[in-house]
């Protein structure tokens, strides 16, 4: 994809807007999302050459955790903590089961590309501490 040309912005002025809305605690998604609806920046890598997550590891504003993988811990947490209180909700555990199990395959392919530390292993109760 080529830049557009009704882009009015430097590469500058959108990574100043990038590392902001980082300041600001927004995920790189809800950067792309914001850019897209109210700057009028429709893909940031077509406008820069690089991706949201790039120009953060450039500048040293990156997660310590993708992004993806950060989302599906957040829902196995609070699926745990429902299961607590509904025990026979077979359903949830199943759903539980599944989810867990991508992020067990996702965590495999981040240690493969270095993303993740080499012997990265999921465990519920480092991520119930890790999501609070």
């Amino acid at each position: 994809m080529t830049r557009p040309e009704w882009v009015m912005y430097s590469d500058e002025e959108i990574e100043e807007f990038i590392l902001k809305f980082t300041r600001e605690g927004k995920s790189p998604s809800e950067i792309g999302i914001v850019l897209r609806d109210q700057y009028g920046i429709p893909n940031v890598k077509a406008v820069t050459g690089e991706k949201i997550t790039a120009i953060l590891k450039r500048n040293e504003q990156s997660q310590e955790y993708p992004e993806d993988i950060m989302n599906l811990i957040k829902r196995a947490v609070n699926i745990r903590d429902h299961l607590k209180e509904n025990p026979k909700d077979l359903h949830t555990k199943r759903g539980l089961t599944i989810i867990e199990s991508r992020i067990r395959r996702l965590g495999k392919y981040y240690v493969g590309e270095h993303v993740l530390p080499e012997g990265w292993r999921y465990d519920p109760q480092e991520a119930a501490l890790l999501v609070k």
